[in-house]
């Protein structure tokens, strides 16, 4: 079996404790076979892989399978009794007495007795036995050099270790070990017999991985099954949107459409006129908002809902759009074909003005690491700043449009902007390297994931196209159903892992797809005027902020969400309770 029970014969136990072996061998105990033994399951043979007893309703798990990976499973957890039970009960051993003894020679050093059981394990793949031999014989190699045994090592490389005409350039690295000083230099530590077991036992673990799983069951094999169907049930469920934390193995997983933030719990009205661009935080507790009443929003979230904290004036025209800092300290404000203004988020001071004679600014966007700041001019280039106002690099020519969108990619090498009606941009400005995603529509506005790996594309056509820009761009998936004809509507990523898309739209609705199966999942009505933008809290799953042409932003949470109810402040936000 594969434990030890306390009332055993002194006769049946192994030299090292089955505490000690549990330790070294990841929780599976070894004990010594004894001839003619009623009890001595090891010496079994494992039952057939075809054709045996199954367990389950569908007929697919193999008894002899399950049972090995629940024993396995109960040794690594430390229910040593508990296994050794199940072996002595079910009659099917975790492992045969030749792995047994193979596994007891590794962890107590038999390096040349190991080898030769090796062989007689069964394997067929005479590749898979030269590699674990050459880990058994490095292993043995080393703690001869430990023992200061250099002749001892060297005659072991020379003559087991280099014949096996496996990995040469290990060979000669090996060899120079035998001639390199610090050896010689080497002191015995008290805890050398310790560091050696470890080493042992991480010898054995190697071996395992190397081994075919049905001569020793892979350490953690029955995690990896439920953590499999589980993630399974997840990526299957068409509203997950909670935390992984709270799947539970009692039940099967499935969301309900209460995970997805489709009742308004708060119409914030502090702007004068239409609301064009909004964007949280990267933190999430803070949301800005632009609109053509020339004027920028800095709104604060809390558990409780969404305040005013500084409302952001100076810009001469409309604001097309803003750029939180990688840090959260500081917003970038955009007007239309006007100037970048950078503003203290703390103090809703301005802290410097972005201009060029002559040019105006039509976008705006950070470096990673918040030292520069990008900017398209309507002259079609594409400029960089630092913060204090000095220009670094300008990239002239069809770089970007009058009425454009500009994102940097998370490691700050690529400039993405429609250059064209019908094409993006994506500049490595390192690489000199340019490349396009070319559509047959012409792009109104896009996104980038927060992975940096995918961009989503509204087109005049009233579609959303998500592109893989990893390579060579490639078109995922489409997505349909909103309105579009006459304004720049924009769509967002979000919710858990970004697996929802939300989008504006023209007919004043909020639409929401499945990211992976562009299925349309819920329209929240609510506006009375065409929805510009939206944008999903990237802290919290169940928060979304929509921007509309009726003046207000709302936000969305869940239906069964218990909030605290204010009064209606002066500050231009009211609380609803979902009717309208």
């Amino acid at each position: 079996m594969g434990g030890v029970e306390d009332d055993e014969p002194a006769s049946k136990r192994m030299k090292l404790s089955s505490e000690e072996l549990r330790r070294l061998s990841n929780g599976s105990t070894i004990k010594e076979p004894v001839a003619g033994s009623s009890r001595d399951l090891m010496a079994r043979p494992l039952q057939s892989e075809g054709g045996e007893e199954v367990v389950g309703s569908k007929g697919v798990i193999k008894k002899v399978e399950f049972v090995r990976i629940i024993a396995k499973a109960l040794y690594s957890l430390g229910y040593i009794k508990s296994g050794a039970h199940l072996e002595e009960e079910s009659g099917i051993p975790l492992h045969s007495s030749v792995v047994n003894v193979f596994m007891r020679q590794i962890l107590e050093g038999n390096w040349d007795e190991s080898v030769v059981t090796l062989r007689n394990i069964g394997l067929t793949d005479e590749r898979t036995v030269k590699s674990a031999s050459f880990l058994i014989l490095e292993q043995k190699f080393f703690e001869l050099l430990d023992e200061e045994k250099a002749m001892d090592a060297l005659n072991t490389l020379r003559t087991e270790i280099a014949p096996l005409g496996v990995n040469d350039s290990r060979v000669r690295e090996l060899s120079s070990y035998i001639v390199s000083p610090s050896y010689c230099s080497l002191t015995r530590s008290p805890k050398q017999d310790t560091v050696r077991a470890r080493s042992r036992s991480k010898l054995l673990e190697e071996l395992q991985k190397l081994l075919p799983a049905t001569v020793m069951v892979p350490e953690g094999r029955l995690e990896h099954l439920v953590e499999q169907a589980l993630v399974l049930q997840r990526d299957a469920c068409m509203f997950h949107n909670s935390l992984d934390k709270e799947m539970s193995l009692y039940s099967d997983h499935q969301c309900g459409r209460d995970q997805i933030p489709s009742q308004a719990l708060q119409i914030l009205q502090a702007h004068t006129d239409e609301v064009w661009f909004l964007q949280f935080s990267h933190n999430g507790k803070y949301l800005a908002s632009s609109s053509n009443d020339q004027s920028a929003i800095i709104w604060e979230v809390y558990e409780t809902g969404v305040s005013l904290k500084h409302k952001l004036s100076g810009h001469q025209k409309p604001l097309s759009s803003v750029s939180w800092s990688p840090d959260d300290r500081q917003l970038l404000t955009c007007g239309a074909e006007e100037v970048v203004r950078l503003w203290d988020v703390s103090s809703g001071e301005c802290l410097h003005v972005y201009e060029k004679t002559g040019l105006g600014m039509v976008s705006c966007g950070w470096s990673p690491d918040g030292k520069w700041i990008f900017s398209g001019l309507n002259d079609k280039s594409i400029c960089m700043w630092e913060l204090d106002g000095k220009e670094l690099e300008c990239w002239k020519g069809q770089r970007t449009l009058k009425i454009s969108d500009l994102e940097i990619t998370g490691d700050g090498k690529q400039i993405i902007s429609i250059c064209r009606e019908t094409a993006i941009l994506l500049l490595d400005r390192e690489a000199k390297v340019e490349r396009f995603i070319e559509e047959d529509q012409t792009i109104t506005s896009f996104s980038l994931s927060r992975d940096s790996r995918f961009l989503l594309i509204n087109l005049l056509n009233q579609e959303i196209h998500l592109w893989n820009i990893e390579g060579d761009p490639k078109l995922v998936s489409k997505y349909r159903g909103h309105k579009r004809t006459r304004f720049i509507i924009r769509s967002c990523f979000g919710g858990l892992e970004q697996a929802f898309i939300a989008s504006g739209s023209e007919d004043s609705l909020v639409y929401i797809w499945h990211r992976g199966t562009g299925e349309l999942i819920e329209t929240l009505p609510g506006h009375s005027g065409a929805v510009n933008c939206v944008s999903w809290n990237p802290a919290n799953p169940h928060m979304l902020a929509s921007a509309s042409d009726d003046r207000t932003i709302r936000i969305w949470g869940l239906n069964n969400l218990s909030t605290k109810r204010k009064e209606p402040c002066s500050n231009g936000i009211h609380y609803c309770n979902g009717v309208y």
